[in-house]
């Protein structure tokens, strides 16, 4: 499938900034499922510092905020070819070793409503992967999609806790459930194209699993599916913190307002293009956006 992105984020100062800094995590990368034919990154009010990949083989620019401006806006164009992967995204590679995605996070350590929800899931725990889908399931039902209830800083109990959430929340309190089993987990950012409309706030948020024999397999708990050729990965990291699209800080600038244009289409044979969108939304982390 030939997905095409288009992605501006747009930010507006009350003031004027006097000093900022951003990180940026918005370049997907040519892996298996998925090959990037083009990808540009356009920046107003703001230029590019310094290009590298990061600890988890993401893509990441440093970007520094032009002294007095009140409008930075990153616009992101680009398409990539996906392929049908079931899920499966390949044995493990880049800088960080397995047991690093064993480790609780902030965003995921797990406490007494996590451990109470793993305890729960009948299935036959010697089977990982059936484990593993009797557990997205059983994350699904405990918590309800709700827009609006958590931020990007809502631990994974305190998701539990409430029964509300999106796809980050669905996504955190997985790995904190499947780290308790010694099962390496991690959080995915990126983008997925939906078959009801062509715009969304931002991008989409779902969790992978290390399973032995097959490598990283991806759980979209929000949707009830395995990740295919409708999702494009962006970045990965130990929680939605490691992976952010946007983070950042800035000194002056006063109130600061987000607004976010994203589409997702398929792109036809004969030109045609029939555009989709991702169900996710991304809340702001300081000066970036999050996952639905």
């Amino acid at each position: 499938m030939l997905l095409t992105v288009s992605h501006t984020t747009r930010y507006v100062f009350e003031d004027p900034v006097s000093h900022g800094l951003q990180r940026l995590r918005l370049k997907p990368k040519s892996t298996h499922g998925q090959d990037v034919l083009d990808w540009k990154m356009e920046l107003t009010g703001a230029k590019v510092e310094a290009e590298y990949d990061d600890q988890h083989n993401n893509h990441t620019a440093l970007v520094s905020l032009e002294a007095g401006a009140q409008e930075v806006i990153v616009t992101c164009k680009g398409s990539v070819q996906t392929s049908i992967s079931d899920g499966v995204t390949g044995m493990h590679s880049g800088h960080m070793p397995l047991w690093c995605f064993l480790r609780p996070t902030g965003l995921t350590r797990a406490g007494n409503k996590v451990r109470q929800l793993v305890a729960s899931v009948e299935a036959d725990r010697e089977d990982t992967l059936g484990f593993l889908h009797a557990l997205s399931y059983a994350v699904g039902e405990a918590v309800e999609y709700l827009p609006g209830e958590t931020d990007t800083s809502t631990t994974a109990e305190q998701v539990l806790t409430a029964g509300k959430g999106v796809c980050q929340d669905h996504a955190h309190v997985f790995i904190s459930a499947g780290r308790l089993l010694d099962i390496p987990m991690r959080y995915v950012g990126g983008y997925l194209k939906m078959d009801d409309r062509d715009e969304q706030e931002a991008g989409h948020g779902w969790a992978e699993a290390y399973v032995q024999g097959l490598g990283w397999v991806g759980f979209d708990i929000s949707n009830k599916v395995c990740p295919d050729e409708r999702y494009i990965r962006v970045a990965t990291g130990c929680d939605y913190g490691e992976a952010a699209p946007v983070t950042g800080i800035s000194h002056g600038g006063g109130a600061t307002s987000l607004d976010v244009h994203l589409s997702v289409a398929e792109k036809l044979l004969g030109g045609q293009q029939q555009q989709q969108s991702g169900d996710g939304s991304q809340q702001q982390q300081q000066t970036g956006s999050g996952s639905a």
